[in-house]
């Protein structure tokens, strides 16, 4: 199948683009690296008035290391980030969950943003964000806000954004002292969508586990410094409560024990 047709719109700043979706509203679909979207339209299971084509907008396409975190522009591609030389020792779970993320050729040209914007609860990027709590920057004609990964997240492809908002960046939490990242993940083949993907973080004085790929967004959960019994405990009333569902790709008792067994390899990981 073939899109329907839509108007084509290529702004060349961040103030064009918003004005743009100010004016188009429910009718206009952001296109960045369009490696989901194209997908869609080509199903017909998305039918926009407009896209909005910011690939080429300058203003967006940034990778800047704060005093906090790392902040990621809309334009700006997953293989920019991935490759970034100090990446490991600035934001080391992203560096851990790239590789896993569908093939290079697609990192070359989908977007950060794009991907937390698009959010599929088996995608890499919204999980890693949401373990170490990050936040994502969102602009309208109206104004700024920035809203916590926990919030952002709100279901199946379903997020905080307003129709006149652009998802302008991803702010990745640094690496802080005394804690350590583990990330990792079952699919059918590699570069296919996870069955079930884990990001953990591991502090002095707790332990922060997100899985993907098990509920209808990103699932967290955080515990004191557990071990042994306990901490299989707990990990297990975990995969409980994501209310896992059966499906083509596996069943809910498969991905329960996927919880299980990633979360403590990620947690042990992370812990040594």
């Amino acid at each position: 199948m073939k899109p329907q047709a839509f108007d084509y719109a290529r702004p060349d700043s961040a103030d064009e683009a918003v004005a743009l979706l100010a004016e188009a509203g429910d009718e206009a679909r952001i296109l960045a690296g369009g490696q989901s979207l194209m997908a869609v339209l080509n199903l017909r299971l998305a039918q926009p008035g407009m896209l909005i084509d910011i690939s080429r907008v300058p203003d967006l396409n940034y990778v800047r290391a704060g005093a906090t975190h790392l902040a990621i522009g809309a334009a700006t591609t997953q293989g920019a980030v991935e490759w970034r030389a100090q990446l490991a020792t600035e934001v080391p779970l992203l560096a851990q969950a790239f590789p896993h993320i569908s093939h290079f050729q697609i990192r070359n040209r989908g977007t950060v943003c794009g991907s937390i914007a698009h959010a599929d609860p088996s995608a890499e990027l919204p999980l890693a964000l949401l373990a170490l709590q990050g936040e994502v920057a969102l602009r309208s004609r109206r104004g700024r806000r920035v809203v916590a990964a926990a919030d952002f997240f709100q279901g199946m492809l379903m997020t905080a954004r307003a129709a006149d908002e652009l998802v302008e960046e991803a702010r990745y939490p640094l690496a802080r002292a005394g804690e350590r990242y583990a990330f990792e993940e079952f699919s059918s083949r590699h570069g296919d969508f996870a069955v079930c993907a884990v990001a953990a973080v591991v502090g002095p004085d707790g332990i922060r586990l997100a899985v993907g790929g098990v509920s209808d967004r990103p699932r967290v959960k955080t515990w004191p410094r557990l071990a042994g019994a306990d901490l299989e405990h707990a990990i297990n009333d975990f995969a409980w409560e994501l209310e896992a569902k059966d499906d083509h790709h596996a069943s809910a008792k498969f991905r329960r024990q996927l919880v299980r067994h990633l979360g403590a390899t990620a947690i042990r990981r992370a812990s040594t």
